[in-house]
């Protein structure tokens, strides 16, 4: 019984579109799926970090392919499908990540800049999701599963586009959901993250100040990669992918001015004490520059546990306010 078990979630030979992979989290599903025994189609702008991927994934003896394409135009996603559909007549798997981020004030950041966010994020998700629906429909089975982030329900502070571009993906994907409901073998699988330990942050653009280091309760890439690889052997419509992701979303969800004006106060102090308030458009507009790599800076061992004490911490203060409301 275990060995059928095992054989029934083995994803040994299935083909994965990975985009956005030349790093951070997408760097880290690719390796991740690799490990699994995949096919892998790495895609991204840049040249450079793809071609790494692929170095790496053919050391575990496993097909892999990289692609040089922008998720924000529609022929370049439809060259990814093509190719990816090339290797062995079907795509298994299609996972969306590719994003960009610009964080300052929303007027100081150029529209151009804001436009891009969009077209990368929102139009680069509904173009993946257009090509692989309808492979998936053709093929009578598929998984789509989308990095959303928590963003998807809760605001970043000063990054207005960017949390439009994310709640706008959540209502696609849950809308799509319903639309593949008749399809038993076709999945949608949304995936809700919190901010990661990965080149995100060092490669976004900043505007009016903004300039964020990566806080201690940051998500481990290669975690959220791993759940990645956990949707895709057990499909299910959300997941969030640890205890930080949800407990900041429901924090949220009990008092959202509270969160949202505090964050916002807190990240505009900090833009009014940088003294060095150069713009920088970082890879919105260009392929991401060095580093390439899965991580932004070094893990620490014990950054975990302490995020998850303080959030356990403002858990049960959140759980004693709610309870004096009542009496």
């Amino acid at each position: 019984m275990d060995d059928i078990q095992i054989q029934k979630n083995s994803l040994k030979g299935k083909v994965v579109v990975i985009t956005g992979a030349s790093s951070g989290v997408g760097r880290a599903a690719a390796e991740a799926f690799a490990n699994e025994g995949c096919t892998i189609v790495a895609a991204a702008r840049g040249s450079k970090g793809i071609d790494d991927v692929v170095q790496y994934c053919r050391s575990l003896n496993v097909p892999a392919f990289g692609i040089s394409a922008d998720m924000s135009i529609a022929q370049d996603v439809e060259k990814v499908a093509s190719t990816a559909l090339s290797i062995n007549g079907k795509i298994d798997i299609w996972v969306n990540n590719a994003g960009v981020m610009a964080s300052g004030k929303f007027e100081e950041i150029p529209m151009e800049i804001h436009e891009q966010v969009l077209k990368t994020n929102l139009f680069g998700y509904m173009h993946g999701a257009y090509n692989a629906v309808k492979i998936f429909k053709n093929q009578n089975e598929g998984i789509l599963i989308n990095n959303i982030s928590i963003g998807g329900f809760m605001p970043a502070p000063y990054s207005a586009v960017y949390s439009a571009s994310k709640y706008g993906i959540r209502g696609m994907m849950e809308c799509l959901q319903g639309e593949i409901s008749n399809y038993k073998h076709i999945h949608i699988c949304n995936l809700y993250p919190q901010l990661q330990n990965s080149t995100g942050n060092l490669h976004s653009a900043k505007y009016s100040g903004f300039n964020m280091t990566i806080p201690f309760i940051a998500s481990d890439p290669r975690e959220t990669a791993a759940k990645m690889v956990q949707l895709a052997k057990e499909p299910q419509k959300d997941l969030f992918p640890d205890l930080r992701a949800a407990a900041i979303t429901n924090l949220y969800r009990l008092f959202p001015k509270t969160v949202i004006n505090t964050a916002s106060a807190a990240v505009r102090s900090k833009m009014a004490l940088n003294t060095n308030k150069q713009d920088d458009s970082g890879n919105v507009l260009n392929i991401s520059k060095d580093p390439l790599r899965v991580y932004g800076s070094e893990p620490s061992k014990n950054a975990p546990k302490i995020g998850l004490a303080m959030l356990a911490g403002i858990g049960i203060t959140a759980g004693l306010y709610l309870m004096s409301k009542k009496l």
